[in-house]
């Protein structure tokens, strides 16, 4: 309606001009008639002086006619620009508009393709292989202060809701090998200062039937499992419930110090069987006699009881390993340099089965010995104990 409204006052605009354009042609055409009238006519004649007078008329008119010409005209180029320009930045406020849209548009695509290539990245991938550890980023004794030089530290790999924030602690209380209660805090500081911690007992008695054997446990869904005591069983001991379930594994499974972590300088007691997590799930490292004391790979099922599931073997000779540790379904080993150095050598990519010894990433250490080390899914540190302190450092891939 505007519009329409406009382009009528433009019409009239129009014709204003035309009508004022025909009056001034017809004005100048009657002053050069009366103009040749006059040059015929004697001066002294006293209608030669009223033909004069009626051309200046005339040419009053006419200077008239050419001052509302202008004024119109300039009227008219003056709407004519501000139309132009209204349409100008109509059509630029709506181009802009439209690429906002399409830019907003092309926005959610990029970050829905985005999510779904980093998901899949994460889950199917270990973000392209690990490059490097830095840190430690936590490095603190433990309430126990040195007295315990084996243990084991981290978080629940798959929390329940409102336990995202806890962590756990375990420490081999008897002879340096054995466990019988998993110690809770509310949060990081918590752990370092040893404020408020919670105790949940597997039993009474250390060591006896189902409690813990060996510094290499995990926690996951609110079950911890670890090896049973001397057996090659794997045990699952419920947090809640407080209920223990075991599965076991091949009955050539080393256990007791048959197939420990270690190197050339020490062994470390009881490390037979190694438990780790991933994005996945729960899994343990062990060697077999019938696989000649190399490392194998079994997922364990976290229902209740545990079920072993597929299983991989490699050939890494675990008696070389210090530790191991599984990211996104690749299972990384250390071995000991020397007392400030730990060197990620060797991976096995449970996808391909493609085994690798020459990864050359150091650690560097705080203390001599590591003896526990695992990664965590939802903050990508390695969790690590190391004669009696608690350390994290970062993973980069």
């Amino acid at each position: 309606m505007l519009n329409f409204l406009f382009n009528c006052y433009l019409c009239n605009q129009m014709t204003e001009i035309d009508r004022l354009v025909l009056g001034l042609q017809h004005r100048i055409r009657q002053l050069l008639d009366n103009v040749s009238i006059l040059e015929k006519e004697d001066y002294g004649n006293l209608y030669a002086a009223v033909s004069l007078r009626i051309i200046e008329l005339e040419l009053a008119e006419i200077q008239d006619l050419l001052d509302k010409l202008n004024r119109t005209t300039n009227n008219y180029q003056q709407l004519s620009v501000k139309e132009t320009m209204t349409e100008l930045e109509n059509f630029d406020h709506t181009q802009v508009m439209v690429k906002q849209r399409e830019n907003q548009r092309i926005k959610r695509d990029l970050e829905r393709c985005t999510h779904k290539l980093v998901y899949h990245n994460y889950v199917t991938t270990p973000k392209t292989r690990m490059v490097n550890v830095s840190g430690p980023k936590t490095y603190s004794l433990t309430v126990y202060g040195t007295s315990y030089s084996f243990g084991a530290w981290g978080r629940d790999a798959n929390p329940a809701p409102g336990d995202e924030n806890k962590y756990w602690l375990v420490v081999l209380s008897s002879s340096n090998a054995y466990g019988n209660f998993i110690r809770q805090y509310n949060s990081l500081s918590t752990t370092i200062l040893g404020i408020g911690p919670t105790d949940t007992y597997i039993s009474s008695s250390n060591p006896t039937t189902n409690t813990i054997q060996g510094s290499n446990m995990v926690m996951y869904a609110n079950a911890f499992y670890y090896n049973c005591y001397n057996t090659y069983s794997v045990c699952q001991f419920n947090l809640t419930t407080r209920a223990v379930s075991t599965v076991a594994l091949p009955s050539d499974t080393g256990y007791n110090s048959k197939f420990p972590f270690g190197h050339l300088g020490t062994t470390y007691s009881y490390t037979d069987m190694d438990f780790t997590t991933d994005e996945s799930g729960v899994y343990v490292i062990y060697a077999t006699t019938s696989n000649f004391g190399n490392v194998i790979i079994t997922k364990v099922e976290t229902s209740n009881p545990p079920v072993l599931n597929q299983t991989w073997s490699t050939s890494l000779h675990k008696k070389t390993v210090t530790n191991t540790f599984m990211v996104c379904g690749v299972l990384y080993a250390t071995r000991y340099l020397d007392k400030e150095i730990e060197e990620i050598f060797y991976s096995y990519d449970t996808k391909t089965s493609e085994e690798r010894y020459d990864l050359r990433i150091h650690i560097k250490k705080m203390q001599t010995n590591i003896k526990y080390m695992n990664y965590d899914t939802r903050d990508h540190l390695l969790y690590v104990y190391s004669d009696a302190y608690i350390v994290t450092y970062e993973i980069t891939f």
